[in-house]
């Protein structure tokens, strides 16, 4: 009998210790899964709970400043004769600008072109040079728009035959962009308390904040009528309209429960 007992009891034995055995590696493996888990939240943590909202805005303001692109172009069977020309022509054109703005007026060149003038044959033969071209184009920048049309108007007189551009813009560009950005945030900055709102969330912080891009100024309206009569004296109406200076942000906001 007591043999039966020490038999019973290391069979006993023996079956716990085997299943304590096969315990152990899937004890193992659950706590190396546990410690590579936090290891992976350490390293790679879970974004906050967050809002992400956008505003725009635009910012009207009158241009206080003006550039207008003046060119003249001169042809001739000769290149030399074509550029000579050209340079006389546009000498008369800038003493014409200087006597109406001043000897300091803001007047540079942009771009000179000397280009030969071609006639292709219809049977698709050689082409053939009749002649060139010279295109002297200048810069004016004013701060006085009521003289826009006066300064076409002398330049024109003088012999120039190009307007390639007017373009108004502000002097002080940054002040009216860091408002139309301001307005931009704000508008954002409701957006996003009005969603957590109505989430029954709060904003905790700001994660981020971005605008689209450069705030380019964009020229609303611009009128310009340049015809007029050969012998009246008429002066070249140029009426400036609205500048918008556009801005949008987009904001990103970390929410959490009341």
């Amino acid at each position: 009998m007591p043999r039966i007992c020490d038999n019973a009891r290391m069979n006993t034995q023996a079956i716990a210790n085997s299943f304590r055995r096969a315990r152990f590696p899937a004890l193992l493996c659950a706590a190396l899964l546990s410690t590579a888990a936090s290891a992976q939240e350490a390293i790679f943590p879970q974004p906050p709970p967050s809002i992400r909202s956008s505003g725009d805005a635009v910012v009207t303001a009158k241009p206080d400043r003006a550039q207008i692109d003046i060119g003249v172009m001169s042809r001739a069977t000769q290149s030399q004769d074509a550029a000579t020309q050209n340079a006389r022509q546009l000498e008369a054109v800038l003493a014409a600008l200087r006597k109406l703005l001043g000897a300091n007026a803001d007047i540079r060149t942009i771009s000179y072109n000397l280009t030969p003038n071609y006639h292709y044959p219809r049977d698709g033969g050689e082409p053939t040079v009749t002649g060139y071209t010279a295109t002297n184009t200048v810069r004016v920048t004013l701060d006085d728009l009521t003289r826009v049309g006066a300064v076409i108007d002398a330049a024109t007189k003088a012999g120039a035959n190009q307007v390639q551009n007017i373009r108004f813009m502000l002097k002080d560009e940054q002040a009216v962009r860091a408002q139309a950005l301001r307005e931009a945030t704000t508008k954002a900055r409701a957006q996003a308390e009005a969603m957590a709102s109505a989430l029954g969330l709060k904003i905790t912080r700001v994660l981020s904040v971005s605008d689209s891009g450069p705030v380019v100024p964009v020229i609303n309206e611009m009128r310009m009528m340049a015809a007029r009569a050969e012998a009246a004296d008429v002066s070249t109406p140029v009426i400036p309209g609205q500048i918008e200076v556009r801005a949008n942000v987009t904001l990103t906001v970390e929410v959490a429960g009341p």
